[in-house]
């Protein structure tokens, strides 16, 4: 079983405009992609966990707080199991990737921002394969 990693991302930008890409994110294993917009900075968004899909998030206005885990028991997860998290900036692009067996939240951290999520389940996989945690387990939102 993989681990979740950032993929390399970058910005150009000239008198055309802005062009943001994670050129080593590959879409072989992608069946579908949806974007999910924060309007404020309260909402949060945890925990997603699932046993076999695998997403990559990329921001793509404002800024996020991203934070995993890896799920040790799927009907009682011990509540002392250690997230790690990550900040990623629309300025600043990169893709991160949360492999299947882990649990994922996120959280904006500006008003309006965006992130386009890219699944490795159609929908109708991805709904039976959905486990839902508490959002105040394994890490601090505030």
């Amino acid at each position: 079983m993989s681990e979740p990693f950032i993929i390399k991302g970058g910005l150009f930008a000239d008198e055309r405009g802005v062009l943001k890409f994670a050129n080593d994110l590959k879409f072989d294993k992608i069946k579908r992609f949806y974007t999910i917009a924060h309007n404020d900075c309260v909402t949060v968004r945890a925990w997603q966990g699932h046993k076999i899909e695998q997403k990559y998030f990329f921001v793509v206005q404002g800024v996020f707080e991203f934070a995993w885990v890896k799920i040790d028991d799927w009907t009682n997860p011990s509540p002392l199991l250690k997230s790690e998290n990550c900040i990623i900036s629309a300025q600043e692009p990169k893709a991160l990737f949360i492999p299947a067996g882990y649990a994922n939240g996120f959280k904006a951290l500006e008003n309006n921002s965006t992130v386009i999520v890219f699944s490795s389940l159609e929908l109708e996989e991805s709904l039976k394969d959905n486990t839902r945690f508490d959002k105040n387990l394994w890490f601090n939102w505030d």
